[in-house]
């Protein structure tokens, strides 16, 4: 019965529950990645209001969005907040990186264990060499208009 568990670590009884797990962590490490992304955005949005909110007179007013409400600041107040808020972005996105590739690395070596390939690289592969051929290129004018 312990075999049956997998409690000793050897291979389960179903390829099916395998294959769950694995597509489970791939989808876990895609969320990763799409969360990765989303803060990146929010930090370039963050670095262009710096960018564009430095310059100006400290006591120059300006709006910022709390909760959904917009409020009224000055620049002298706003751009503080708005750094810390970057910084913090950046230490939530090297987080998710650490926990991206301790994912990365968990799915190799459960690849490594269940001998798991994926077979769309190899089909991608061979249907690349199909459209070789029948690949069309770009038309681009003399070089001397």
């Amino acid at each position: 019965m312990a075999t049956k568990a997998g409690g000793d670590g050897k291979e389960p009884i179903n390829e099916q529950v395998v294959a769950n797990t694995y597509a489970n962590m791939r989808t876990e490490m895609n969320q990763l990645y799409t969360k990765i992304t989303e803060l990146e955005m929010e930090v370039s949005e963050h670095s262009l209001v710096i960018g564009a909110i430095e310059p100006l007179d400290p006591s120059r007013r300006c709006y910022r969005m709390i909760g959904g409400v917009l409020v009224e600041r000055t620049i002298k107040e706003v751009l503080p907040a708005v750094k810390r808020n970057k910084e913090g972005l950046e230490e939530v996105i090297a987080r998710m990186h650490e926990a991206l590739e301790r994912k990365k690395k968990e799915i190799t070596e459960f690849e490594l264990k269940y001998k798991i390939r994926i077979r769309k690289a190899d089909n991608d592969a061979e249907e690349g060499e199909k459209k070789e051929g029948t690949a069309q290129g770009v038309l681009v004018g003399p070089a001397g208009q």
